[in-house]
């Protein structure tokens, strides 16, 4: 996707009061580097990403590891307060299924979180995440509808699955690390890629 770089010359993404788009990742450690060297992760590789087509975007990460929705939910209002954001990625979600929480909580939470920032001004780029099927079909199934779900209710953009292509592809034993659950460094860009044109198609570049 470099490869388009040259159709933007000196763009400025921008919200639609015409401020320079901030951009504030929620997320838990898929997004907080965990077990990665500082700038391996998805999240870094955004901002080189912006910085190489030449889109004037700051990122603040404030992923933390082994955050839940609810996590996200309570720190959401102080966080959009401090960084004021044009744009909300909400990258939260799958420990609420390792801990086995319930779905309508997950689901409720994603949907308040949601409409604060959209209430603050922002537009909203909700992250789908996936669990194993052994957590049962049925599970696996609700679990996965949530994100879509959300998204359709609010009016919110969607990037379906963040490992796609990690999780579900023929090397996915060689792109996670020896936990199972958290990619390597070798996985970002992709994780970055099934991220990328949600969010490009958010910013309004003029």
């Amino acid at each position: 996707m470099a490869g388009f770089a040259g159709h933007w010359p000196i763009a400025q993404a921008q919200s639609h009061a015409g401020r320079k788009a901030v951009i504030l990742v929620v997320g838990d450690s898929l997004s907080a580097e965990y077990g990665l060297k500082r700038g391996e992760g998805w999240v870094p590789l955004l901002e080189k990403r912006l910085a190489e087509q030449k889109i004037d975007a700051t990122v603040v990460n404030a992923s933390i590891s082994g955050d839940t929705t609810a996590g996200g939910r309570a720190r959401l209002a102080g966080l959009l307060s401090q960084h004021k954001p044009t744009h909300v990625v909400l990258e939260l979600g799958g420990n609420d299924a390792l801990r086995g929480l319930p779905l309508a909580g997950t689901e409720d939470n994603l949907t308040q979180m949601t409409k604060a920032a959209h209430a603050a001004g922002a537009q909203v780029l909700i992250v789908g995440i996936q669990v194993p099927p052994n957590y049962g079909s049925d599970y696996t199934r609700r679990f996965e509808a949530i994100f879509a779900k959300v998204a359709s209710n609010t009016k919110a953009a969607l990037a379906p699955f963040l490992l796609k292509g990690v999780a579900d592809g023929a090397d996915a034993a060689t792109l996670f690390q020896p936990d199972r659950i958290h990619p390597t460094a070798a996985a970002q860009p992709r994780m970055l890629d099934n991220v990328w044109p949600a969010l490009r198609k958010l910013l309004s570049l003029k």
